[in-house]
């Protein structure tokens, strides 16, 4: 892995790990954190760069709905509505 990509990997997780100290809740901060470690750790010894940038990108997507959830704009206590069809 490049200086750069190694240098971004360690801000993404830094930046999860930061974002994941803000929820309210004991059980979903600790919960968060435990799993944003687990997964690079799962991942450190991962040497292709497609693989790489594959996992630099789903942990840009849950940095994003981690920061949605912790500001407030995605609220579970919401109704979800969809159309199931059985046929």
């Amino acid at each position: 892995m490049a200086a750069s990509s190694r240098a971004q990997v360690l801000r993404l997780y830094r930046a999860l790990l930061r974002e994941s100290q803000r929820f309210d809740g004991y059980n979903y901060r600790t919960y968060a954190i435990r799993r944003i470690r687990d997964a690079f750790r799962e991942n450190k010894n991962v040497k292709d760069s497609e693989k790489i940038e594959e996992l630099v990108n789903k942990a840009k997507t849950n940095l994003e709905v981690i920061r949605r959830q912790v500001s407030g704009q995605f609220t579970p206590d919401c109704p979800v509505r969809m159309r199931v069809d059985l046929e």
